[in-house]
C-alpha cells in the first residue's frame, strides 16, 4: 500500500491532527510530533504554532500533512500574496514574513552540516537575502493543458494542472504576457520565459502563433557582472538577476585575486569562467549539456585564456594537468558524483569554492572533503528563491596545512 493510500484509508477523523510545530525544516515543513512519538511535516506552518494538520502520506518513520486550520497563529505568520499559494507546488513560504524565511533558512543550511555533514555550524555565515523578494524570478517554465491549451503550474502534490492567472513571484514581464499565452498550450509539454531585466533581451519559447510579440528565439542575452552571456532556451542560468550579481560578489570574495590555473566545473554557459579568467592565466571549463557548450564557446571569446572541454565532470577532471590552484565546483541538486570528489583528493588544489542549490548534498560532499584532508572556512547561504524553500550555498575548503586569510 502506497503512503498516500494509508492515509486515505484512515477514518476521517483519525486524518487530523493538532500538533505543536516544534521548528522549520529544510523543504519548508513545519516539524512536530504526535501522540505515539512518531514525527509528522506539516506544510504551511510556523515554529511555534499550534495547528490542526490533515494527514496525506503515512510512511514507515514519519507522517506528512498540511496545515487546514491554525489554532494559535506565530507572530511571523502573514497573509500569502498568491491566490493560489497552498495549491500551486512552486512556493512554501508565502505565509512567513520574510525576515522570519530568511532565520528558518539559515538555520536549516546549519542543521544540514551539522546533522549530515557532522561539521561546525558555526561556520555559517548569516544569510544574504533579498532586497526585492517578489516579482524576481526571470525565467519560468509553465506546464501546459494539451487539449485546451491552459497554461500555469502542477499543482503541489502533482496530481493536475492549475491554470494561472499571474504569479507573484515572477518578473512583471512574464506577467504582462502571461494572459495572451492562456489558451495557446495545447499540443505542448512546456512554454518557458526568459528576460534579462537589465537589457530587456527575452526569450519565450517555443513559437508560440497568434500573439502579438516575437516568441520561438532560440536563445536571448543576459549581462551578469558587466559581462554578455547568450544563453540558449535548454541551458541553465539563474533565475533571479540581482542575486545573482550578489552570488558573483560572494564567489568573487572566496576565490583568490590571482592564480596560474583554475578550472569551473559544471561550467553551464561558462559564466564564472568568463567572469573570473582575469584572474587566472588559465582557465578549464567543463560542461556536459550541449547546450551550455555552444553557448558557452560564443560566451568565451569575451576570455581568451579559457579552455572549454565538453563531457562529465567525473570523466574529464582526472586528466587535468597541471594541478589547478582552484577549482569551483557548481554540480547540479544531485551534488557531485563520488567519481569527483575522489580526484579532487587525489589532485589536492590548495583551493576549493563550491557552490549548492541544495544544503543536503552539499553537507554529504563537505563531509568527504573534510575528511579527505580539507578544511571548512565557511559557508555563505543566499536566498536565490524567496518565498520557497530552496536555498543557495558558497562553500569556501582550503587544503589542511595551507595558511589561511
Amino acid at each position: 500500500m502506497s503512503a498516500r493510500a494509508r492515509a486515505e484509508a484512515l477514518d476521517p477523523a483519525e486524518r487530523r491532527v493538532v500538533v505543536r510545530i516544534e521548528d522549520l525544516v529544510f523543504g519548508g515543513s513545519g516539524m512536530a510530533h504526535l501522540d505515539d512519538g512518531r514525527v509528522i511535516f506539516v506544510d504551511f506552518a510556523a515554529p511555534g504554532e499550534l495547528v490542526e494538520a490533515e494527514i496525506e502520506r503515512i510512511y514507515p518513520d514519519y507522517v506528512e500533512g498540511v496545515a487546514v486550520r491554525v489554532v494559535e497563529p506565530s507572530p511571523d505568520r502573514v497573509e500569502p500574496r498568491c491566490r493560489y499559494f497552498g495549491q500551486c507546488g512552486g512556493c512554501q513560504l508565502q505565509h512567513l514574513r520574510y525576515e522570519a524565511q530568511l532565520a528558518a533558512k539559515e538555520a536549516a543550511v546549519r542543521e544540514q552540516l551539522q546533522r549530515i555533514g557532522k561539521l561546525d555550524p558555526a561556520v555559517v555565515r548569516p544569510i544574504v537575502g533579498a532586497r526585492e523578494p517578489w516579482g524576481y524570478r526571470n525565467h519560468v517554465r509553465f506546464s501546459t493543458g494539451r487539449k485546451y491549451g491552459d497554461v500555469g503550474f502542477i499543482t503541489r502534490r502533482g496530481r493536475r494542472l492549475l491554470r494561472i492567472e499571474e504569479c507573484p513571484i515572477a518578473h512583471p514581464f512574464v506577467n504582462r504576457i502571461l494572459p495572451a499565452l492562456q489558451g495557446k498550450g495545447a499540443g505542448l509539454h512546456q512554454i518557458q520565459v526568459r528576460i534579462d531585466p537589465t537589457t530587456g533581451s527575452y526569450l519565450v519559447y517555443p513559437r508560440i502563433e497568434g500573439v502579438d510579440f516575437e516568441t520561438g528565439q532560440p536563445f536571448y542575452f543576459e549581462r551578469l557582472a558587466g559581462f554578455t552571456f547568450r544563453v540558449s532556451a535548454s541551458s541553465f542560468f539563474q533565475v533571479n538577476h540581482e542575486q545573482a550579481e550578489r552570488l558573483v560578489e560572494v564567489i568573487g570574495a572566496e576565490l583568490p585575486p590571482n592564480g596560474e590555473a583554475l578550472v569551473d566545473a559544471y561550467a553551464g554557459v561558462g559564466t564564472f569562467a568568463v567572469i573570473f579568467a582575469s584572474r587566472f592565466a588559465k582557465v578549464i571549463a567543463i560542461e556536459e549539456s550541449p547546450s551550455a557548450v555552444r553557448d558557452a564557446r560564443v560566451n568565451l571569446a569575451q576570455a581568451p585564456n579559457v579552455e572549454m572541454r565538453e563531457g562529465k565532470v567525473e570523466d574529464l577532471l582526472p586528466f587535468v594537468y597541471p594541478v589547478p590552484d582552484v577549482i569551483l565546483l557548481d554540480p547540479p541538486r544531485a551534488g557531485c558524483m563520488p567519481e569527483v570528489l575522489e580526484t579532487i583528493l587525489r589532485l589536492r588544489p590548495r583551493e576549493l569554492v563550491y557552490v549548492s542549490c541544495n544544503p543536503t548534498t552539499l553537507a554529504r560532499d563537505l563531509r568527504t572533503l573534510v575528511g579527505g584532508g580539507y578544511r571548512l572556512l565557511r559557508v555563505t547561504p543566499l536566498d536565490m528563491f524567496p518565498q520557497t524553500a530552496h536555498i543557495e550555498c558558497v562553500a569556501k575548503l582550503e587544503l589542511t596545512g595551507v595558511a589561511g586569510p
